[in-house]
């Protein structure tokens, strides 16, 4: 009776248990984002182009930079000028890139980043050839000033290349865009030995425009970033450029949809101020800062040693020409000198600048294996020692050598301190952040002529420790950074 009792229990169970089998699910759908893609496709064809092409604003912006080093000893006589009015020119031209770089990165995570690279490329041109016709100081000083302001908004071309670039790739490809700044510099300096004793610094600013020109009809080959169109909602846009990047590659996408979240606040400056990112901010705005201030007292300063011969505080033994020049209301006589470049300084002037792809080896291993904070701490305190050794008394050779290692160490720099901030920000702040970094360190470009052209000419030693320490606290800065990049993802969300 008792095993009878026990039957109806158990098919009760069992029926129970069966009612509460689960249903078979559906099959969920894959998705994949833009970083996914961009690993998938992986490195081919297509970023050979765009480093190539991207690459090639650096060649424009070094030629637009340096021409002021090597036209300032031209106008200086032309026009009679005081080593402050020289300065002056420079500092202008930062100070149009530092107005406008904030503006430039403001409408770039806006409105795209191909959009206003073109603009400023167009921009830039423009106002270049207009100062080839200056008739008068000011007319050159507002000129060049509109030339800085183009010139801000190159920066693009970097954000382009990072965004496309695969993880593994990015420690590598980018500092070797270096090349290209290289190529830019000893390209106007060769053309200036040339052209300047010839036909004079106005065609050499004609036929410096040139390279920007050409590249502007280049730029239809390269898309807009693909980060940036599903950050705005367009994702077919994403999905046809991603889709056309791997059949040039021969890859093959990732399986499943793109999904990405739209982003409706893109490019605000308080989100750099957010407290994620605050203590990150502030002390890249100082690195940056520092680095532009030590990179163009250095090529303003090779310029100076040359014309003015101050070394050791020795003159040099063929006097240059000096000027009197007078005021409007014919009182006072103003010394200017009228010393232009001989062969031999363009040979230095070539020399040293070769020394910004000496480093880049030893650059690229520290950034991939040390990280990118301590790569740039040890650059940054090698660059305020070696601005301390020009203080010695050392022969013309001795004299490139340390030259030729400033620059270096001071190219370097600005290498690591480009890769960390394009690195560091997500992408709705990226433009942002490298436009109001790249704006705040052209207060040190502002600062570097009147410390290289000015106050070296006064106090060698003070001009040199001043550079030094400045050196120093970017050093501490970098050093204790709270975020690094190396082998991280690019972030999309804030």
């Amino acid at each position: 009776m008792a095993a009878k009792q026990t039957e109806p229990v158990t098919i009760i169970s069992l029926r129970k248990l069966s009612q509460a089998a689960p249903e078979p699910q559906q099959k969920e759908t894959k998705t994949f984002t833009v970083e996914d893609a961009v690993e998938t496709i992986g490195f081919g064809r297509f970023h050979i182009a765009l480093f190539l092409i991207m690459g090639s604003t650096g060649v424009v912006e070094a030629m637009e930079i340096m021409l002021i080093a090597v036209v300032s000893p031209v106008i200086r006589c032309e026009w009679q000028l005081e080593n402050w009015q020289v300065a002056f020119v420079t500092t202008m031209v930062f100070f149009g890139y530092m107005v406008s770089s904030i503006l430039f990165g403001l409408l770039a995570d806006r409105y795209g980043r191909w959009k206003i690279l073109l603009l400023s490329f167009l921009w830039g041109a423009y106002f270049s050839l207009l100062t080839s016709f200056s008739p008068s100081y000011i007319w050159f000083v507002f000129l060049r000033t509109m030339v800085g302001c183009g010139v801000s908004g190159h920066a693009q071309g970097l954000i382009i290349k990072t965004e496309f670039l695969p993880t593994k790739y990015r420690g590598y490809m980018l500092p070797l865009s270096q090349v290209f700044w290289l190529a830019g510099s000893l390209l106007i300096i060769s053309m200036a030995s040339v052209v300047i004793p010839t036909i004079g610094w106005r065609w050499l600013i004609r036929i410096a425009s040139i390279p920007g020109i050409i590249l502007i009809m280049a730029f239809k080959f390269i898309p807009e970033s693909a980060r940036f169109n599903v950050s705005t909602g367009n994702t077919q846009a994403a999905l046809n450029t991603l889709e056309s990047i791997a059949k040039m590659n021969r890859s093959v996408m990732p399986e499943g949809r793109l999904v990405e979240p739209i982003l409706e606040k893109r490019g605000r400056f308080a989100d750099l101020l957010d407290s994620k990112y605050l203590r990150t901010t502030l002390q890249i705005w100082i690195i940056w800062l520092g680095i532009s201030f030590a990179y163009y007292g250095v090529i303003l300063a090779s310029a100076e040693l040359l014309e003015r011969d101050l070394v050791c505080g020795s003159k040099s033994e063929s006097e240059p020409e000096v000027v009197e020049t007078t005021g409007d209301s014919g009182e006072g006589l103003s010394p200017c000198y009228c010393h232009m470049f001989a062969p031999s300084d363009y040979r230095t002037m070539i020399i040293s600048t070769l020394g910004e792809i000496a480093l880049n080896p030893l650059n690229i291993l520290g950034i991939n294996f040390l990280g990118r904070r301590l790569s740039l701490s040890i650059t940054m305190g090698c660059t305020a020692l070696f601005f301390l050794l020009l203080n010695i008394c050392t022969s013309s050779a001795g004299l490139i050598g340390f030259l030729f290692m400033l620059r270096a160490l001071v190219a370097a720099n600005f290498n690591t301190i480009y890769i960390y901030t394009a690195e560091v920000y997500p992408t709705p702040m990226r433009a942002i952040g490298m436009g109001t970094s790249g704006s705040l360190c052209r207060i040190g470009a502002m600062v570097a002529p009147f410390i290289s052209q000015v106050l070296m000419s006064a106090s060698f030693l003070g001009a040199l420790c001043l550079f030094s320490s400045v050196c120093v606290v970017c050093a501490i800065s970098a050093f204790t950074l709270p975020i690094e990049t190396k082998g991280r993802a690019l972030q999309q969300i804030k």
